[in-house]
Order: structure tokens, then sequence, then C-alpha cells
């Protein structure tokens, strides 16, 4: 029987007590067994109801005739009658209203005497009844529902904080990407979109951005920083056409500007700065590409025709996934090892011609083309095999090493180890640019899923307005610790720019560490926030259109460029374990462990049992704690990793075994390390931040990138001792205290990053 048109409830309006309840139980369309039972005890402990009236409710109970849809929507509309304007009410104060609504207007003696009795129905089915009646409001002003994007800062003035000194050129170079000429192509027909890319690389060369680090002698503007800065810029655009203009103009023309002499330079440079000769880096081999001491191609000196013979021994040895190798290379800058007088001195770098401007292949080189790939499709890359390719002496890049008049080889580097890691050491240029493009990328990605999630609703309180999902706590999770990691990343890369352009060779050791370390450090973020952002945006991040494929499909390969990252975070390892780095390359010498453990001894003997439990705020967001917590994790991991190794060898292990056991340990130590630097930097750029809106959420961004680090790393620092539980749980608690409120400046952000509309070029990112 429909409840509602029973004659019993309008002989007794008190039985409108129970239809919130009812309502509320049916309202998943199952009732349990379970439930069921319950229900049917606590119908019959009602001792005020008549046998009649517990049948009429126990009818509406029965799982073989649920109430249909009409007479459901019916219990809710009546049960709307008493709930529009009130808060803080539960079902049995609502049903209580109900009776006294159908009633007399007041409630009766009997419900007034039974309300405890009644309370007990809510309490043992385990509702919660305050948030079950809320169901039933029409309006709401939840906290949830009623956060919103806020200015509390100058977006503008954010933006000059980012661009720093390079703001004029990041400026022109975004004006010249939103010129129709450089609206993107289908990347599907991948003639046109090779072509398009070399079109594009074309133009910027004719604006003077391919030679601009070259020196004003060969038509550059000796302006390295602004070449960093350029290929930045450009990554919020085609990534394709960024990694195309890193080939020609870093790998290509650097290789020949850094490893060549004077001769190199004025017959080379000038021709590279403009694309009128294109060319490659062509140093990874099909067995080697980390390990770049073990390639095989050879470079064997002839002296009676003062030339070299530039030879692929196996198949193994081609030079594989060649930029430019495919399509538009001219030239060459090939590593291989130096063959005199039959003997093997190492790797070296020569200047090798591949075809002529008509296409046609130089004598001796066959190229195959790569195909397509996961993403960068408008690259050419391509697989090239030498046969015995003659180049007269002079194509040497003998600036760390060469052979002279007589025929015999000569450097000025006596040390082999010094001299192959100073020959390297100068090509740190792409583990520079790689992650800032990367992060860039990272930009565009967290930009348009941040405005997608400000303006997209979804779900929302019963009866209330949908809410934007960027207000629900697990999106910002999501999403707010990878912008502070981006905005940290941001200046920690900016650090490194500054090292790398002003170095000095006592300083490259520790800026090589430093360049492995954040370039890994910044593509695996960039990997990880590309992968989010494209969740985080549901269906419409997986549209094309859209533009997160393409960012996460052209970036993947950042992980693997310029080395793989798990090596590299190794290398970082090895460096911060020695300063003698050219010794760890032949893992023999170990004998300095012991001084790298006595120096790196944590200043801190004993725990103190207040700070370990110190949960306050004021505390936690103390950036003295907070460095000081990331630098008693790189003491330990370093020291426990020396001990551990020394341990090893002095055991009988051969030193390689020896790091191969300690290998995890090891990319442990890099990420302490880059870490600690990461921090140090986010730190003080808040110190040297003079506007005051800027600083405070620049503050904000710091505190959650330090403290979401210690929270990822909460079981090592549980394990060790340096925080109790009580303080691990407070971290994780302002963790999301910081996403919530980091989520009104999250839009003013990352409007900061001032990427063009027509690089972004998604619709879920047009600003409504």
């Amino acid at each position: 029987m429909n409840m509602l048109t029973s004659p019993l409830l309008k002989q007794n309006p008190d039985l409108y007590v129970f239809l919130p309840v009812l309502y509320t139980v049916w309202s998943d369309a199952v009732l349990s067994p379970s439930e069921i039972s319950t229900l049917e005890g606590l119908i019959a402990s009602q001792t005020w109801l008549n046998v009649d009236e517990q049948n009429l409710l126990l009818e509406q109970i029965n799982p073989s005739r649920p109430p249909s849809p009409d007479e459901f929507m019916a219990w809710r509309d009546e049960i709307k009658k008493v709930t529009n304007g009130t808060t803080g009410n539960s079902l049995v104060e609502l049903g209580m209203k109900l009776a006294a609504l159908h009633g007399d207007g007041t409630m009766s003696t009997r419900l007034e005497k039974e309300k405890i009795s009644l309370a007990k129905i809510e309490t043992t089915l385990g509702l919660i009844s305050y948030e079950a009646a809320y169901s039933f409001q029409t309006t709401h002003a939840t906290v949830t529902s009623v956060q919103t994007t806020k200015k509390n800062f100058d977006s503008q003035a954010m933006t000059k904080i980012l661009d720093g000194d390079n703001s004029e050129i990041i400026y022109k170079v975004k004006t010249l990407l939103a010129d129709p000429e450089f609206e993107y192509v289908d990347p599907g027909n991948l003639n046109l979109y090779r072509t398009k890319v070399l079109q594009w690389v074309k133009f910027l060369a004719e604006q003077g951005y391919g030679n601009i680090a070259y020196p004003k002698a060969y038509g550059g503007q000796d302006d390295m920083a602004a070449y960093f800065a350029i290929m930045e810029t450009l990554s919020y655009h085609d990534l394709s056409m960024v990694i195309k203009f890193g080939v020609q103009f870093g790998l290509w023309g650097m290789s020949v500007y850094f490893l060549g002499t004077e001769k190199h330079h004025k017959k080379y440079l000038k021709d590279i700065g403009t694309l009128e000769l294109p060319g490659c880096f062509a140093m990874t081999e099909t067995n080697h590409g980390s390990n770049v001491k073990g390639i095989e191609t050879t470079a064997t000196y002839d002296h009676a025709t003062r030339s070299f013979l530039i030879h692929t021994p196996n198949e193994n040895a081609r030079k594989e996934y060649i930029g430019n190798a495919a399509l538009h290379g001219q030239m060459a800058t090939v590593f291989a090892k130096l063959i005199l007088d039959g003997k093997d001195y190492g790797v070296s770098a020569f200047v090798v011609p591949l075809r002529d401007k008509k296409g046609t292949f130089h004598p001796g080189v066959t190229i195959k083309d790569c195909g397509r790939k996961m993403g960068l499709n408008g690259v050419d890359n391509g697989v090239i095999h030498f046969n015995h390719v003659s180049i007269p002496k002079e194509n040497m890049l003998d600036r760390f090493a060469g052979v002279n008049e007589e025929g015999k080889f000569v450097s000025p580097i006596a040390s082999d180890n010094r001299r192959f890691f100073t020959m390297l050491g100068t090509l740190v240029g792409g583990r520079i640019g790689i992650p800032r493009s990367g992060n860039a990328a990272s930009k565009s990605g967290l930009t348009i899923a941040i405005r997608y999630g400000d303006h997209r609703k979804q779900f929302g309180p019963e009866g209330g307005t949908e809410v934007p999902i960027l207000n629900y706590r697990t999106h910002q999770k999501r999403l707010m610790p990878l912008l502070a990691n981006t905005y940290a990343l941001h200046f920690a890369l900016q650090y490194l720019t500054r090292r790398f352009i002003n170095r000095k060779e006592e300083d490259m050791q520790e800026i090589e560490a430093l360049a492995a370390g954040l370039k890994s450090f910044a593509t695996w973020n960039t990997t990880a926030t590309l992968q989010e952002c494209r969740e985080a945006c549901g269906g419409k991040g997986y549209l094309s259109e859209n533009r997160i494929d393409a960012l996460k499909n052209d970036t993947d390969i950042y992980t693997t460029f310029e080395g793989d990252n798990t090596v590299l975070m190794q290398l970082v390892a090895k460096s911060r374990l020695t300063e003698f780095k050219q010794e760890f390359g032949n893992m023999n010498v170990f004998g300095i462990l012991n001084y790298v453990a006595d120096q790196a001894k944590t200043s801190i003997t004993e725990m103190n049992p207040i700070t370990v439990r110190n949960t306050s705020d004021e505390h936690l967001l103390d950036p003295a704690f907070q460095l000081q917590a990331f630098k008693y994790r790189e003491r330990d991991i370093l020291t426990s990793a020396a001990k551990r190794l020394k341990r090893h060898i002095d055991s009988g292990m051969d030193s390689f075994d020896a790091f191969n056991v300690c290998q995890h340990h090891l990319v442990q130590v890099g990420f302490a390390y880059v870490e600690r630097i990461i921090l140090e930097q986010f730190i003080l750029q808040v110190e040297l931040t003079k506007d005051d809106g800027c600083k405070t959420v620049l503050k904000k961004l710091c505190d959650l990138f330090a403290l979401s680090q210690i929270d990822k790393n909460k079981g090592w620092y549980l394990e060790q001792g340096y925080m109790e539980g009580v303080k691990t749980k407070a971290i994780r608690k302002l963790v999301n205290q910081l996403c919530w409120e980091i989520r009104q400046d999250a839009v003013p952000l990352t409007d900061a990053f001032a990427i063009p509309d027509c690089c972004l070029s998604a619709p879920i990112a047009t600003k409504l």
C-alpha cells in the first residue's frame, strides 16, 4: 500500500515521522537483509503504534514491493515541505516537523515522549543523520562549494619574477609564436609535419635565435642565458620544433663550438646558426647509449693521406636515433674511438659529411629512417652506418685531443679519464635545456588541467548546485603539489643555468652532477605531472584537441634523452661520494671512502625528544626545520652508502659488483642531494622576493614542496627516529591544508606562466 494514500496516515499524522528514514534507507534502491531485520525489530519496539500502523510501516520495507519511482518522488516532495531554509535537523526532527505539519501544527505529546526512542532508529541503522537530512536541502552553502579562485597577488608581477633578466627575449619569442605561420599542423601526416617543423626552425634562425649563444664573431650574441630561455619558451609550442632547434643549434652547433677550435668555428658556426648547414649529433649507438666510453665506431688515422676513416664495425655500432639524420642533416659531429698506429686513444669527436644540399649521400654513408615514434614525430631520426668514410685531418674537433703534424697523438690533458670527462662536461648544456623544456611542458599541462578544474563542475550536495572539481580535496592533492614542484624546479633550473654559464674548471664536477640530478628529477616530474593532468581532465584530457596527449608523448623520451635518468642518478651519487669523479669511472679506487664517510657524519648525534614530536605549524612551516630535515637525510644516506660500499669491497667483492649491489641506495643518494638543492633555491627565492603578494604565495608553494617531500619520505624519517608518528601525521594534515589554500591561487599561478593561448590551444583551457 502506498503510505501517503493510506487512511491510517490521515488518522494518525504522527506516522509521518518515519517518512524521512524510509526515504533514506530506500535511496540506494536496495534494502539488505540486515537492514530489513533491523527495521522490523525497531518498528516492533515502538509500543505506541497499534498493529495496523506497524503493518503499514512493515509494508514499506518489503523488498519485493519497493516504492515506485512516482511514490519515491512523492515521498521526497513531501519531506521538502519542511526542509526549505532549515539546517542542522536530523531525520527524526524532520519527521516530527512533517507530523506537526499534517497534524494540528504542533508536536504531539506522544511524539515528544517517544523522541529518544525514535532517535535510536537512526543510531541503530548507522545513518549519519544530519548529513542524511542535509540531502533534502534545496539550497546549500557548503565550504567546498563556495571556495573560488581569488586574486591574492599580481600574476603579472609573478611573471616578471619567473622571467627574470630574460623577460625581453621571452616576450619576443611568445609574440613570434602567435604568428599564423606557427599554427599547429596535423602530426599524423609525417611528411607534412617534418617539413613544417623544419620551416619553423628556419623562421627562428631568421630571427637570430639559432646562433644567439655563439660568439659575436660568428654571427651570434654570445648570450647562452638567452638560448636556454628561448628553448624553454619554445616548449610552450610544438616540442618537435624544440628538439629540432636543440639538435641543430645546441647539440650540433655547440659540439663544434665547445669541442672544436678556431678553424672549426670560422668554417662552420655561422652557417650552423643560420641553418645553412643543417647537422646532427651522432653519439648514441645501437648497443651503447649512456656508456659513451663503450662506443665502437672507429676513426682510424692514415698519416700518409692525412685523413681519418670513419667506420661502423658491426650492426650494433650504428649511430641510432640521431635527430636530423633521416632527411635534413648534411653533416654530423660523430663520436668515435681514435685509432692511431693501431692503438686506441679513446673517444674523440669528428665532423663527418652525410649528404650534399641536394640530398645525395656522401660516399660510404648509409642512413635509414627510424620511422614513427611514440612522440616527436616532427623530428627526422635516423640510423647512420659508416663504411670507411674518409674525412680530412682538420675535421677532427681537436680542442681536447688531436693529431700533430708528425702524426702523433697530442692533448692538453694527460689523464685519459680526465680528458674524457672534460670533453663530455662541455656538453652538459643538453642536460639543462631538456629539463627546462620538460618543466615548460609541465606548466602547459597544469595550466590546462587547473583552468579546466576551476570551471568544470561535477557532483555536489543533494539538491544543491554542482561543485567545481578543483574544490575537491583529492583533486587539489593531485595537482597542487605538482604545481609546487614546477615552481620549485623553475628556480632550481635557473640556478643551474647560472652555474653553468659562470662555470669555472674547479666547479665542473659539481655542475655536471647537479645537471644530471636536476635533469632526472625534472623530467620524471614532467612525466608524472602530465599523467596526473590527463587523468584530472577525464575524457577531455584524452582528446587530442586539448594537447595533453602530445605533451605526454613528446616528453616521455625526456627521461632517457641526454642519459637515462636512473643511470644519471647513480652518476650523481658517485660524484657525491668523491671529489675525484674520474677515479670512480674506473671503479677501482675506493681509499677515499673512509674520508667521505667521516666528512658526511651527521651533526645530529642525539634526537631531541621535543623536536621529533613537535607538531606546531610554526615549527613545520619554518624553512630552517625543513632544510635541516633535507640535509639530515642527505648526509645520512650518503654516509651509509659510503660505509656500505666500503664494507662490500673490504670483504673482497669486486668494485663493479659492489656498486651493482648498492645501486638502489645510490639512486636515493642522488634524490636526497637534488631535493636539498631545489629546496635551498626555493627558500632563497622566497627571501629575495619583494612583492608581498608574490612572496606570500611563493612561501606557501615552498612549504608545500618541502612538506610533500618529507611526507613522501616519512617512512625513512620514522625509521631513523628523526620524527615520530604524531609529527608525520601533522605534516600530512598540513600538506592537505596547504593544497586547500593554494587552490584559490592556482589559476593565477598558472596565469603567471603567461603561456599564449595559441600555444595552449586547448578548448578546455579557455577562461570563462
